[in-house]
């Protein structure tokens, strides 16, 4: 008597493809039921919102301590700050916008009297999340080579020069230059960022207009569904001196 052929057991990688290929068809039978605006609207619902300073909810320094007279220095990266993406998928020809985010940053910033001279920022690619966990397993596993570059970093090329000292409680607008090295590609970028002060901590908040082919990523396209070739990575920095 003959033995039963054994059963192929399929690898991680036909596994992750397989539920992707599953999560997209049941957003196109969503879609088709239910209709493209009422997935976005109800089923995705409303994308947060954009990353911006807010000096009124910045944390605030005891009391005790005096606002910091020389910020010249080296400030950190410190808790609650997040960076990710943002951008839209074409749904049946409705723009559903997905926004992917992290809370494992770091970072250094280097000031110099009224000069931001050095920055660097570092994010944990594979740690972004959106609403989606198949979309998410394809972001790292298809989109990006996330084991290969596993982060990706920012790195200011051109000192950021100021005419005075930030007020406490005030925002200001200032234009930034730099790398940002994405899926093991280097490319110059810049953006209007936005930063406050409370006197002793720092917000800083921007986004970063990208073209995914820059960067080596090919945005999916199944027909009923695709993604923009442009995009955007954004960032809140909460920065504290160290």
């Amino acid at each position: 008597m003959s033995k039963p052929a054994p059963r192929r057991r399929l690898s991680r990688a036909t596994i992750v493809v397989l539920a992707i290929v599953a999560a997209l068809v049941l957003v196109g039978g969503a879609a088709a039921a239910f209709g493209p605006a009422f997935y976005r609207d109800v089923i995705v619902g409303e994308a947060p919102a954009a990353p911006a300073v807010d000096p009124a909810t910045a944390p605030s320094a005891p009391a005790a301590d005096e606002p910091l007279a020389d910020l010249s220095g080296t400030w950190t990266v410190a808790s609650g700050s997040y960076a990710g993406y943002r951008v839209d998928e074409v749904l049946n020809g409705t723009d559903v916008t997905v926004v992917g985010r992290t809370e494992d940053v770091t970072g250094e910033v280097r000031v110099d009297g009224l000069s931001v001279a050095r920055a660097e920022v570092t994010v944990d690619v594979g740690s972004i999340a959106t609403d989606a966990a198949a979309r998410d397993a394809y972001f790292r596993d298809q989109a990006l080579s996330v084991r290969e570059h596993p982060t990706a970093t920012f790195r200011l090329t051109e000192p950021i020069e100021t005419d005075a000292a930030p007020e406490a409680g005030e925002s200001a607008t200032v234009d930034v230059r730099g790398e940002l090295t994405l899926n093991g590609v280097t490319r110059a970028v810049s953006a209007s960022v936005d930063a406050a002060f409370d006197g002793r901590t720092a917000q800083v908040a921007g986004s970063v207009p990208i073209t995914f082919a820059d960067f080596g990523v090919e945005a999916p396209d199944l027909g009923f569904v695709s993604v923009e070739p442009d995009g955007f990575v954004e960032f809140l920095l909460l920065l504290e001196k160290r």
